[in-house]
């Protein structure tokens, strides 16, 4: 059998059937991947819980650690999670219950940790046999009703203990604590809650259960992170990602200026967006103010450099002073307190993760016991069914045990009663308990019952005890019944326990909701005239001032001058790929000096396979006119091509075999455009059917063109006319101007062929007029 045998050829199952290797992995990988999904990384909509804090949470109950209970070493409770419910390693099951008693990743924790359990700086918790755990009053919560008949349980790995599917969750803690894993192809990243509002709204879905998702979204309008912060996206961003269960929220830190002596004044971080801490900013701010060469650069880049002089000229020192009495507390200092402090909060928060995206991915194990994403109505609909199987369960139990107690009671009413004839039958019959069966019609239980009672319980204060018990456990009965017959008894009695936890345990917001303006970093630039020059091979420069002479300026070998551009620093410089795709540079970053400058190709990061054909620098507003080689067309803003990324933006649409021609600027007066064919022919049409595409794209037909013809040019003219560029006898390049009368010939309609120009000219190009 050779090497490819291995994947072909039939194995014999131990049933006597043939099974491929290639079809025994695949089966084996779903095995496995449905037991990440289900078994490890995904949370159940019922409890909140993924496996292993579940089974944490139910050992620490078995071992009799409730909130009040003296707290034991956590590697005591890892090694009876792991020896009874769970196994895999122990440094799994404790990070998971460190997670659990961290106040800074739990919004409502469930294990009392003491001891070092970690830091929101990324410090990690003490060894195991050092740090002591209970659990927390709200553990309650999931815990109370375990016992009551309320879940299923079934065996643990080795048949040995039974452990629960579900905990009879009291609340949606999956939405109180929220969860974060990662699948096999699944993930899910569900933010924590605030209590009071998670349980007003499960309140208002059980009374109204066709509640929309907008009423829903008044009861709960958004995350409440245990490190608190501000959600700055809107209220529409909010209710479209909760609606469909996937979405990015934007969130940024909270702080508040204090005043000093002498006019002084520093910016105090008091609280974090969630998945950022003090470390991290610290760190930041240390590379924007002492950034590293890049990999594969000898240099700082321009946009480093003028970060680092940007952020050195506002922060003097930053410092962390958290402590106990302040988990958070950042402090930046202005290097003057002449600082716009508007300007300085917005610069950290444009160059930190002080501002950052909170993602929102609702996958969990539903209801039936599949996983997938949905929507937050979704998921409160599914735990009030659950919660209310779990009442009705609970209601059930309680019954049971109550018919049963009225059951042994009856059958001591019937002792007293009978008293002396119950002795006297003990004392001579053979078999007590079938004579007393047949004399009293008492049933198998009452009648051991009776057998197993103490002398001193024949006491004829017993019989009032018992009365009293009877007459309160039927009335126990009938309460029970009418909730089990009554399905709206059953959820006046949710709704009233929903309510009682949540004013037990409920606590006010800590996430300040407040829509903001995402903050962008804007390095502050000294307006002033500049010139643009840019070489055939795409070396580029910025030289001070207007009007310099071209015939001064200096290239390589081989290189000359492709366009000069007088423009000023806060301009823009777009290059033109030759797939259409536009590249940005702002004119602030370009190098001076006397230089050959650098690459344009240096500046920003060129799509493969493709290279720069044309370059326009001008101001935001500076409308141009893009043609491409196949007669199409429209006109766009400079503004509309500038990216923030160097990779820039796809703007052109060019087909295969095309390249996009010049741009050719806007003229302020103009009212024609005017279109050169590869033939010759030229043609002229008004301005108003032009198209203009903020966003890019094909355009509009400018000029009909015969097979394997292109178009040379296209530029807008003003009533001054257009000058035909071109050579005459002898090879002489010559001009003529067609204006009034001569170009009358010419005018047509968009997207017709034209005429060539009555001219001895072979024309080659044109220009606007720029004069009258």
């Amino acid at each position: 059998m050779n090497q490819d045998d291995l994947f072909t050829e039939p194995a014999t199952a131990p049933d006597g059937d043939f099974l491929t290797l290639g079809h025994y992995a695949e089966r084996a990988y779903l095995d496995y991947a449905v037991s990440v999904v289900k078994g490890r990384a995904l949370p159940d909509v019922c409890d909140g819980q993924k496996p292993v804090q579940r089974r944490i949470l139910f050992a620490m109950n078995e071992m009799g650690l409730s909130d009040n209970a003296k707290p034991v070493k956590s590697a005591r409770v890892v090694g009876d999670v792991l020896g009874k419910y769970h196994p895999h390693g122990d440094q799994s099951a404790y990070d998971a219950l460190v997670r659990l008693a961290q106040d800074f990743s739990m919004r409502y924790p469930l294990i009392d940790g003491q001891g070092n359990f970690g830091s929101r700086d990324g410090d990690g918790a003490a060894a195991m046999r050092y740090t002591e755990a209970r659990l927390t009053p709200i553990a309650k919560l999931l815990l109370d009703e375990i016992n009551m008949g309320t879940v299923d349980f079934m065996p643990n790995y080795d048949g040995s203990f039974e452990e629960p599917r579900t905990l009879p969750a009291r609340l949606p803690m999956l939405l109180l604590n929220g969860a974060s894993g990662i699948a096999v192809g699944l993930a899910t990243e569900i933010p924590s809650h605030n209590l009071r509002e998670v349980a007003a709204a499960a309140v208002a879905l059980i009374r109204n259960p066709r509640m929309s998702h907008a009423e829903l979204m008044e009861k709960v309008p958004g995350p409440d992170f245990p490190g608190g912060g501000q959600i700055i996206s809107s209220e529409a961003e909010i209710a479209a990602a909760y609606e469909t269960g996937r979405g990015s929220l934007k969130v940024r830190a909270r702080w508040k200026i204090e005043e000093m002596a002498r006019g002084q004044w520093q910016l105090v971080i008091t609280e974090l967006p969630p998945n950022t801490s003090g470390q991290k900013v610290l760190e930041e701010i240390e590379e924007l103010t002492n950034p590293k060469i890049k990999l594969g650069k000898k240099t700082l880049t321009p946009e480093q450099l003028q970060t680092k002089q940007s952020m050195l000229a506002l922060l003097d020192t930053v410092r962390d002073e958290s402590g106990k009495d302040a988990p958070v507390r950042l402090v930046f200092e202005p290097k003057t307190s002449r600082i716009d402090q508007t300007e300085f909060v917005t610069s950290l928060l444009a160059n930190t993760s002080l501002e950052s995206n909170a993602p929102l991915n609702l996958v969990m194990i539903g209801a039936d016991g599949r996983p997938r994403q949905k929507g937050i109505g979704e998921i409160l609909q599914e735990w009030v069914g659950f919660r209310f199987a779990t009442l009705t369960r609970r209601t059930q139990h309680r019954l049971t045990k109550v018919d049963d107690r009225i059951h042994i009671l009856e059958g001591r009413m019937i002792v007293f009663l009978n008293i002396d004839e119950v002795i006297r039958i003990i004392r001579e019959a053979d078999e007590p308990k079938a004579a007393l069966m047949s004399a009293f019609g008492l049933s198998e239980r009452q009648a051991e019952d009776i057998l197993e009672i103490r002398l001193r319980q024949l006491a004829r204060l017993e019989k009032i005890k018992i009365e009293k018990e009877l007459e309160e456990l039927r009335d126990e009965k009938a309460k029970l019944e009418e909730l089990l017959a009554n399905e709206s008894s059953m959820k006046r009695l949710m709704i009233r326990e929903i309510e009682a936890d949540a004013k037990q345990y409920g606590d006010e917001r800590r996430t300040l909701i407040q829509q903001e303006k995402r903050a962008t970093f804007e390095v502050r630039v000294v307006d002033e005239p500049v010139t643009v020059v840019v070489s055939q091979k795409g070396w580029v420069r910025a030289l001070k001032g207007h009007g310099l002479d071209p015939a001064g300026f200096m290239f390589k070998a081989g290189d000359g001058l492709y366009g000069v551009f007088q423009c000023r620093t806060p301009d823009t410089l777009i290059a033109w790929g030759s797939n259409g795709r536009v590249y940005s540079v702002a004119v602030a970053l370009l190098p001076g000096g006397r230089g050959d400058g650098v690459p344009v190709t240096s500046l920003i990061e060129l799509e493969a396979g493709s290279h720069l054909l044309h370059y326009f620098a001008a101001p935001a507003d500076q409308a141009l006119l893009l043609a491409s080689s196949n007669g199409f067309g429209f006109v766009a803003k400079i503004g509309d091509m500038v990216s923030r990324v160097k990779a820039g933006k796809s703007f052109m649409t060019i087909d295969a075999g095309e390249t996009p021609l010049a741009p050719m600027p806007m003229l302020p007066d103009a009212t024609q455009v005017a279109c050169l064919s590869g033939g010759g022919r030229l043609l002229v049409f008004g301005l108003d059917e032009m198209k203009t595409l903020a966003g890019g794209g094909r355009g509009v037909t400018l000029m009909a063109l015969d097979d394997n013809e292109k178009l040379v040019q296209a530029l807008a003219i003003n009533k001054a006319g257009v000058l035909l560029l071109g050579t005459g006898r002898g090879g002489k390049a010559g001009e003529e101007r067609l204006a009034g009368g001569a170009l009358e010939p010419h005018v047509g309609k968009r997207a017709r062929k034209g005429r060539a120009p009555d001219t001895k000219l072979k024309v080659s190009g044109m220009r606007p007029v720029l004069a009258g």
